[in-house]
């Protein structure tokens, strides 16, 4: 997991060739002013999803983990909370590996949980179990997906 200012990407841009395209979309975009929905940079190897979203507890958000992407994700409208623990550590499969969706959910708790700013995003690997949308009342969002 990574986390940072967009104002700082330049430094994370090099870790996939991906990366520099997402980024300078994100700060060349006013995304907090999108219709949610699909918003496609390079067909299924690079796309953004807007969402908006009504906040969840600690207890209400679900562990996931991705096989074939990278997620970077940004409020953009309000902070949000997102739970992390180690996909090696993860022992309590809730739903199996959905491969069309890429994406399978765990009942384990988060060991750390990171506050994120509008500005700042963080980044999630296959190998970061993650648990988005903490936070309270309805807030927008982006999740860039990142084929590996």
């Amino acid at each position: 997991m990574i986390l940072d200012s967009l104002h700082h990407s330049a430094s994370i841009e090099s870790l996939h060739p991906r990366f520099k395209q997402a980024f300078d979309y994100l700060k060349s975009n006013d995304l907090s002013r999108q219709e949610p929905g699909k918003i496609v940079l390079d067909g299924d190897n690079l796309y953004i999803s807007v969402a908006e979203l009504t906040g969840k507890s600690p207890k209400e958000a679900k562990i996931e983990t991705h096989s074939r992407y990278i997620d970077i994700q940004m409020p953009l409208t309000a902070p949000e909370i997102i739970g992390w623990k180690a996909g090696a550590k993860l022992e309590k499969p809730a739903t199996p590996y959905n491969e069309s969706d890429d994406i399978a959910f765990f009942d384990d708790e988060a060991t750390n949980f990171v506050r994120i700013e509008p500005g700042e995003f963080a980044i999630f690997f296959p190998e970061d179990g993650h648990a988005p949308g903490i936070g309270e009342g309805i807030f927008k969002k982006v999740i860039v997906k990142v084929k590996i």
